[in-house]
């Protein structure tokens, strides 16, 4: 029987594919178009399929070879009678078009552009059939630049951009040219580091190189760099090459070989010790960004942990990274966010604002600005991007004061930080890297085709228009998972899906986003390992919140933070802490645990999640799951096997509840539908805690399944319940059974998933990525007018839309509200924070 290979065309093998069930496809398609104009998702298809082969044994035999692979990678249906078109997706990345005759099942391929046309339809017919409607291309500018080709490689951009980089500069001497003219462009604050002019071509800078090596090797390994800075500046060479002897000649070594005989390895070795990144910027703008009292705040979750933390990780990883480098300077990360009047009993109202833990490290607050008066009060993620413009130049102004010149390095959070950080790179051209966290368009279906019925409240042509335009600026992109970029094989990734789309009356996409961009790079995140940490580690443990979780976790009183109750406490616990909505499945994990009678005679339950009571939330998801739960303990009888916890916010005694869960050795089960990432599933493996996580997203990826945790299906939950209850009855019977997957749940994390980890990776994409923006200029120009035009002509027309609130409260203010010296205990050194906030 016929398979779809990946070199198949779709157009050439669908006909024949129908051809082997004419009879069942004609009534099928018949079937389609009887009710019209519409769109159609796969499993529509199938359900009407089945009213038309209502034989199960038929419908089988129907799918087998070739047109079940291709219809099981139908994405989408558009029904436009007589004809039905399909979105097919054989593979990640991957998308063919085709239109259907219902009447003679002839099949024809289309482009991209007529399929969304066909979309328009239902939509707009007149825009659709509107000759001179705007096409949006940013492939056009493509063109002229290697692309990944493989779905498998999606995500590794870094590997692949240094294998491209080393075959440019491979070949004739003069080709290394480029990599040398690079080393002269590099300085901090006009100082010249590396090489200067006396070493301007690839021979000088060879045989010097030699003379270099040479003279290294007659001092010893540890000798500094002062000790022989002044005959290396007569030789042509400045600071930056590294500390002692040692580590000079093995960056020398390095380049040598580079410009000898260069490979990727090698290259991307001798890029990552370049002395490129000293300054960092971080946009931020949406929500309450604090270090205290913020979370569960509107729009204010994850992001905020995630920043904070990457902010620590960087700075540890720069103070390193220029000791080695054998330079006295001190890096400045700033993180830019919206500074807010009515504060709401946080530190949001302040300008400036020290981060803990850190040495040179600060969030800098900027107002949002309408006219002649500061917007006091929080203002919805939706609704920022009338602020976004003028918020940036003022950041910039200050930005540039604050560091005495350019950061070297801008990065971008979600849509709106994204956008910033893109206006401020463009203007100063500086490298800049964007991180989506979650991308709108993917979380409410057919966004694009109703916006008009959304825009009222959530405003998606400036989100979607924001997210194509700092994508496509953007030097490289970071994402926690290959899954966040290109899904599954089911499932489009949430980068995916913005690369061809419509928003009928404004614009057609037919390319937005190329996910085979060499700029998409994989660098998951951790978790602060000096909260989440192995509950062996009996001396670092917060054994001061030892008596309010007992009490958490064990008393028989219901209040206000806990309800049910856990009759015998020498059971294991399994234990999942999320939000409490349909996604996230609480209940889901709750229901499997009541069905299961074998699971709950080895262990009990411990939910954290939500209120308990209905009327308590805003949100009518989680009212309906709060009401669920209730009626779930109730039928399947839970009284003495479940306790169920409110929603938790200090992440120290959280950290200190994951290891209590061990002690009791249990484990931790994350049982959502779909999870981009899976930040808990580091946690818990970072405490030592065994975990069951879903197989539907980032978890899949972050757990080797059987050997550092388990995948379960959160679609078939008696399955997964079952996979629980096996391990615990082995454990049971061997008690080492679980020590075995607690530690090599910790070995996984330590190996992939720590703040550590992802800081090297990052500002190893930093320097790549600086070398990789001057090898293409040029190109990096061209795109760059054309977002420029897509952006002044668009962007901000539909930014017009959005309504400005009026606030009663309201004066004009033409400074911010307040302004902070850094804590008394975290002394800062730089001169110019002083000067700018009065110090």
């Amino acid at each position: 029987m016929a398979t779809l290979k990946r070199s198949d065309s779709i157009a050439d093998n669908m006909p024949e594919a129908l051809k082997q069930s004419r009879y069942h496809m004609k009534k099928c398609f018949a079937k389609y178009v009887e009710k019209g104009r519409r769109t159609m998702k796969l499993q529509q298809l199938l359900d009407e399929m089945e009213n038309v082969i209502d034989d199960q044994v038929e419908r089988t035999r129907v799918f087998e070879g070739l047109l079940g692979d291709i219809w099981f990678s139908i994405q989408e249906a558009v029904v436009n009678p007589p004809y039905v078109a399909f979105s097919i997706r054989p593979s990640p990345g991957f998308w063919e078009h085709v239109k259907v005759n219902s009447a003679n099942l002839s099949v024809e391929g289309i482009t991209v552009t007529d399929y969304l046309k066909f979309k328009e339809m239902i939509y707009d017919e007149n825009w659709a059939k509107d000759a001179n409607a705007l096409e949006v291309d940013f492939g056009a500018f493509d063109f002229s630049l290697p692309h990944l080709t493989l779905s498998s490689s999606i995500g590794n951009g870094l590997g692949f951009v240094s294998k491209f980089v080393t075959s440019k500069l491979s070949g004739r001497l003069e080709n290394a040219q480029p990599l040398v003219d690079y080393l002269l462009s590099l300085n901090r604050q006009g100082e010249k580091l590396m090489i200067n002019e006396t070493l301007g071509t690839v021979g000088k800078l060879q045989m010097a190189l030699i003379v270099a090596e040479v003279y290294l090797s007659g001092l010893a390994k540890d000798t500094p760099y002062h000790s022989f800075e002044i005959s290396f500046k007569e030789w042509g060479f400045e600071k930056g090459w590294g500390d002692t002897a040692e580590r000079v000649k093995e960056t020398m070594r390095c380049l040598s070989e580079v410009l000898q005989a260069p490979d990727p390895m090698n290259m991307e070795k001798f890029l990552s010790r370049l002395p490129t990144v000293f300054n960092v910027v971080i946009f931020s703008p949406h929500g309450y960004f604090g270090q205290a009292d913020v979370l569960g705040l509107p729009d204010t979750g994850g992001q905020v942990v995630y920043i904070l933390d990457q902010v620590k990780a960087l700075e540890e990883e720069l103070l390193l990274r220029i000791k080695q480098q054998g330079l006295n300077v001190k890096p400045q990360i700033v993180v830019v966010t919206r500074l807010i009047p009515d504060a709401r009993g946080t530190t949001c109202n302040l300008e400036f604002e020290a981060i803990n833990g850190t040495k040179y490290s600060n969030i800098l607050r900027v107002p949002f600005r309408v006219e002649n008066r500061v917007l006091r009060q929080w203002v919805s993620r939706f609704d920022v991007y009338p602020y976004i413009e003028k918020f940036t130049q003022e950041v910039t102004t200050k930005i540039l004061d604050l560091m005495e010149g350019k950061p070297d390095l801008i990065i971008g959070n979600y849509t709106d930080g994204n956008l910033a950080a893109t206006l401020m790179a463009s203007k100063l051209g500086i490298t800049q890297a964007t991180i989506a966290h979650a991308l709108e368009k993917t979380k409410y279906e057919n966004s694009d085709l109703k916006w008009k019925e959304f825009d009222s409240k959530y405003h998606f042509p400036c989100q979607f228009m924001a997210d194509i335009v700092a994508m496509n600026a953007t030097d490289f992109v970071i994402a926690s998972t290959y899954q966040e970029i290109a899904g599954s094989k089911d499932r489009p990734g949430q980068y995916e899906s913005h690369a061809a789309f419509t928003l009928p009356g404004l614009c057609r996409v037919v390319s937005g986003v190329n996910v085979f961009d060499p700029k998409f790079n994989i660098a998951a995140p951790g978790a602060d390992q000096s909260v989440y940490f192995p509950h062996t580690q009996k001396q670092s443990r917060f054994t001061q919140f030892n008596p309010d979780i007992e009490e958490l976790l064990f008393s028989k009183v219901v209040n206000d933070e806990h309800i049910g109750y856990l009759e015998d406490k020498k059971k294991p616990i399994i234990f999942s802490m999320a939000r409490l909505d349909t996604v996230k499945n609480l209940t889901g994990l709750t229901e499997w645990y009541g069905k299961n009678k074998r699971l709950r005679g080895l262990v009990n339950l411990v939910i954290v999640g939500g209120f308990f009571d209905p009327n308590k939330s805003k949100d009518r998801e989680e009212m309906a799951e709060i009401k669920k739960m209730h009626e779930l303990m109730e039928k399947y009888q839970l009284k003495g096997q479940i306790r169920w916890i409110a929603a938790q916010t200090d992440r120290k005694r959280n950290g200190e509840l994951y290891r209590c869960i061990a002690d009791t050795k249990g484990a931790f089960v994350q049982p959502a539908l779909y999870e981009a990432f899976g930040l808990t599933v580091i946690e818990a493996m970072n405490c030592g805690l065994p975990t069951f996580a879903t197989n539907q997203g980032g978890p899949s990826e972050i757990i080797v399944d059987g050997i550092s945790g388990f995948h379960i299906d959160p679609k078939n939950g008696d399955e997964s319940s079952n996979i629980i209850a096996d391990f615990f009855e082995k454990c049971k019977v061997d008690p080492g059974h679980w020590n075995k997957y607690s530690v090599e749940g910790l070995k996984r994390i330590n190996e992939c998933y720590t703040w550590k980890i992802y800081a090297n990776k990052l500002l190893n994409m930093g320097n790549m990525y600086s070398f990789w923006r001057q090898l293409n200029k040029e190109q990096k120009l061209a795109k760059q007018r054309y977002i420029q035009l897509f952006f002044n002509l668009k962007f901000k027309e539909l930014v017009k839309r959005v309504p400005i609130p009026t606030e009663e409260a309201q004066t004009p203010v033409s400074e911010p509200a307040a302004r902070t010296q850094p804590s008394a205990s975290v002394k800062r050194t730089q001169s110019r924070w002083q000067k700018f906030f009065g110090a």
